[in-house]
């Protein structure tokens, strides 16, 4: 996922795969099936190209972080006290950056 999301284009396994090895050895099938079950999983489309198949996120990084943190908030029993946790946490620019984002959403929403 993080390849692809970098790179910001649909990409073959072989493109991945040849990536994947400038730091370790790893197999086509390998790389394959890892595409194949994230496509099955609903987080990767992919349209034939030729004989393959050119793979692309179905989210951005941003929005699948999103999602696993509402994920998480929803599950944590407490999300009030959970992110009382969290933004205890935050760094000064953090903190500004949540309060930008807050502002962006303007009143009301």
């Amino acid at each position: 996922m993080d390849r692809l999301w970098s790179w910001g284009r649909p990409a073959i396994v072989r493109d991945v795969l040849d990536d994947l090895n400038k730091e370790r050895d790893l197999a086509y099938t390998t790389v394959m099936t890892v595409m194949d079950n994230l496509h099955r999983k609903g987080w990767l489309t992919r349209e034939r190209d030729g004989r393959a198949y050119r793979y692309a996120p179905v989210a951005t990084r941003q929005q699948y972080n999103a999602e696993l943190m509402r994920e998480i908030l929803a599950d944590s029993g407490d999300q009030a006290g959970t992110l009382l946790r969290f933004v205890e946490t935050v760094t000064p620019e953090e903190a500004d950056a949540i309060r930008r984002a807050l502002r962006s959403r303007g009143p009301g929403r």
